[in-house]
């Protein structure tokens, strides 16, 4: 079991940053792919982006559209954490920001992560 906690959640303005961070509780982190997933308000869980498992400077990603050119997803190893830089935020960004663990896929299918964080708000206001 891994247990995930995420943070840097908050309230900016569009056209800011935010950088989300989510940190394991496990041995083998680097054998883990990790994914970025969003609840918008009143809508279903949206994939927003993945790194695959193993060394960070090799790592394959995996971004939805909505996030290419403004998100970058990476991990550290050493410090069991995994990163998502967002920028040029936008008011559709608003959601809850989940983090994911998998051993089996960093593609875009919710159900191929079987440990989920409890998510962190952010909020991009007009």
């Amino acid at each position: 079991q891994v247990q995930l906690v995420e943070s840097g959640g908050g309230l900016v303005q569009a056209g800011g940053s935010l950088n989300l961070s989510c940190t394991a509780s496990v041995r083998s982190f680097s054998s883990y792919a990790l994914g970025w997933f969003r609840r918008p308000p009143q809508q279903e869980f949206e994939f927003v982006a993945a790194i695959s498992w193993g060394a960070a400077n090799i790592a394959n990603t995996n971004y939805a559209d909505s996030a290419k050119g403004r998100f970058t997803i990476s991990r550290d190893n050493a410090k069991n954490t995994v990163y998502l830089q967002m920028d040029s935020l936008k008011p559709e960004d608003t959601a809850v920001y989940y983090c994911a663990a998998s051993r089996a896929s960093y593609g875009p299918l919710f159900r191929a992560y079987d440990n989920w964080g409890q998510g962190t708000q952010v909020t991009v206001s007009s």
